[in-house]
């Protein structure tokens, strides 16, 4: 079963019709003991950092998610929550990523909205994908690329579109917004 950790964000109902969709049973929790016994678990995103930070430590969900064995995805927020910190209201995050997040230069409309396509896909999450398909992106705020990074995008400068180290998974983009290409993106994820 699959598990889609509730933090009071937003988009967690998004994400389980999207899984509905594509035949998944899941279901929306914090109880660590769910969690931990799910196939496969779910951060979703839409939110603010330190708000949602401190849900995840009020339910010792900080602690559990970084002890986690099963394939995680984190989405937008949840991306960026995996991170060692965010500009967005000073806040310090799970660390799982060793990468801050930063806010978009106020040099163009922000926040980023919209569908863009990604740049050096690589890995078991992109199978099937093609780097001309486009990802809905809404975000604010953003992680640099680097050792992690397993796609690219572009928006006033390169970000990491997508994040993984060992079976933590992450996509700033929105898979469960993002049509057909999402919907292989998640039917990846939970073939791991």
């Amino acid at each position: 079963m699959i598990a889609i950790i509730k933090y009071n964000g937003g988009n967690t109902r998004s994400v389980q019709n999207a899984l509905s969709r594509l035949h998944y049973e899941s279901f929306i929790t914090d109880n660590v003991q769910e969690i931990r016994n799910a196939s496969h678990v779910i951060l979703p995103g839409v939110g603010e950092a330190s708000s949602a930070m401190a849900y995840l430590k009020n339910k010792k969900l900080d602690t559990t998610i970084k002890q986690l064995k099963q394939p995680f995805l984190g989405i937008c927020l949840g991306l960026q929550l995996m991170c060692t910190h965010s500009e967005e209201n000073d806040t310090t995050c799970l660390g799982i990523f060793d990468v801050p997040v930063k806010k978009f230069p106020p040099v163009n409309i922000v926040p980023h909205m919209g569908w863009n396509n990604l740049t050096g896909t690589t890995g078991k999450l992109f199978a099937s994908v093609s780097v001309k398909d486009d990802m809905y992106f809404v975000h604010s705020f953003y992680a640099e690329k680097g050792k992690y990074s397993i796609a690219g995008c572009e928006y006033i400068l390169p970000f990491s579109a997508a994040m993984q180290k060992d079976n933590f998974y992450a996509t700033q983009f929105h898979p469960e917004r993002s049509g057909i290409a999402g919907e292989q993106i998640i039917k990846n994820f939970l073939s791991l």
